[in-house]
């Protein structure tokens, strides 16, 4: 859930941020219990308060009977909160969508049978509870014409948000555009422009999904004290990252990877954006095109020209795919051998995730490695 500041209002600094996490995990610690729909009772499990400088990200865990109940009575508690706590009585429910619990979804993974089954890979639950979570607040059945269509303008509509990348980075050009009818234009490729509008507007809706996902991984790995590897309990994304090194992804490995996401995503809606910047980037970037290919695809959204759509932006986005090597065990260590030299292979131990490939590379100072953060003129991966 995202709740904002007032319009017009100054971004917090970092002592208003710790005041207001203090006032919202006190208001939450005052509650047990939400009144849902019709006298329905929905136990409140845990919270998690992410305060950024123009509001938070809550994160609110209940034991409710449906989803669509559990989406009512947090907006409202939330809302309350907010109205009775003086300081942040200003402040604005933006979004709220509601998702199954991982260790619930796994429970009932491992439980459930039948035809109605959760399915057991992770990309297909992944976008069956995305398209629950998104059945919830519609009054069309998911997966109607109806609903479908309008979750397609939603996403086209997001595309401008992507405001460092333009069509012509999904495949579409102008030269080969011109003299015909928006909904006719196309390449050689067969992509069209509402192909490019689809794929960036996905990405930008993976935005969401991916730094929810994040936080949430974070949390856990900070409230269990572990690492990848030993959590006992079920990750989103973290665990998607090269196994080789799943020992080393611990709570400050999981912050400094969300920071880097966020960064990138920032430069990619913000328009600075101009090439990827360390290896950290372009995995965060892998799992960016993950999301929004199950967005799409949850959705009945990826076509074959869409899907060109993301492949093309991702071409020319990457300027190698040597982080692939990273998921191919027998390529460990060839970054430091004199074949890999002989490629061109940069670094890619865990070491040097953080480290900008050059000097023009933005890595954000959460997340630079010391000896580059103290360094004033960048550092290189050469």
């Amino acid at each position: 859930m995202d709740t904002r500041i007032a319009n017009g209002t100054s971004e917090m600094d970092e002592l208003q941020r710790v005041g207001a996490g203090a006032l919202i995990e006190d208001g939450f610690a005052s509650v047990e219990e939400i009144a849902g729909p019709d006298g329905m009772e929905v136990k409140l499990l845990d919270t998690f308060v992410g305060v950024h400088p123009g509001g938070a990200l809550l994160k609110v865990f209940v034991d409710a009977p449906a989803l669509e109940f559990a989406e009512e009575a947090v907006r409202e508690l939330v809302e309350e909160l907010l109205e009775r706590t003086d300081p942040l009585s200003d402040w604005t429910v933006e979004r709220c969508q509601v998702e199954l619990h991982a260790d619930l979804a796994k429970e009932s993974l491992e439980a459930a049978d039948g035809p109605d089954a959760p399915p057991d890979d992770v990309e297909s639950r992944r976008a069956r509870l995305m398209g629950l979570a998104g059945g919830a607040a519609s009054t069309d059945a998911p997966g109607t014409p109806a609903e479908t269509e309008a979750i397609r303008t939603k996403i086209r509509n997001m595309a401008p948000r992507l405001a460092a990348v333009g069509k012509e980075m999904f495949g579409v050009t102008n030269e080969n555009n011109e003299g015909e009818n928006e909904s006719e234009k196309e390449n050689e490729s067969g992509i069209s422009p509402e192909d490019a509008s689809l794929a960036a507007g996905a990405l930008v809706w993976g935005t969401d999904v991916l730094l929810d996902e994040l936080f949430q991984d974070a949390h856990a790995l900070d409230r269990e004290n572990t690492n990848v590897a030993e959590c006992d309990g079920p990750l989103w994304l973290l665990d998607e990252l090269p196994p080789r090194y799943a020992l080393e992804y611990d709570a400050r490995f999981a912050r400094r990877f969300l920071v880097t996401a966020i960064a990138l995503t920032t430069r990619l809606t913000e328009g600075s954006f101009k090439e990827l910047s360390c290896v950290a980037e372009e995995l965060a970037l892998k799992l960016l095109l993950r999301d929004a290919e199950v967005t799409l695809d949850t959705f009945g959204l990826l076509a074959e020209g869409v899907s060109a759509a993301l492949e093309c932006f991702a071409d020319q986005v990457y300027e190698d795919m040597d982080h692939e090597l990273l998921y191919d065990d027998a390529m460990d260590g060839i970054d430091e051998s004199e074949v890999g030299e002989a490629l061109g292979i940069s670094p890619m131990g865990i070491s040097s995730w953080f480290t900008p490939f050059n000097k023009d590379g933005y890595v954000h100072p959460y997340a630079a490695d010391e000896s580059e953060s103290d360094d004033p003129s960048g550092g290189s991966a050469a």
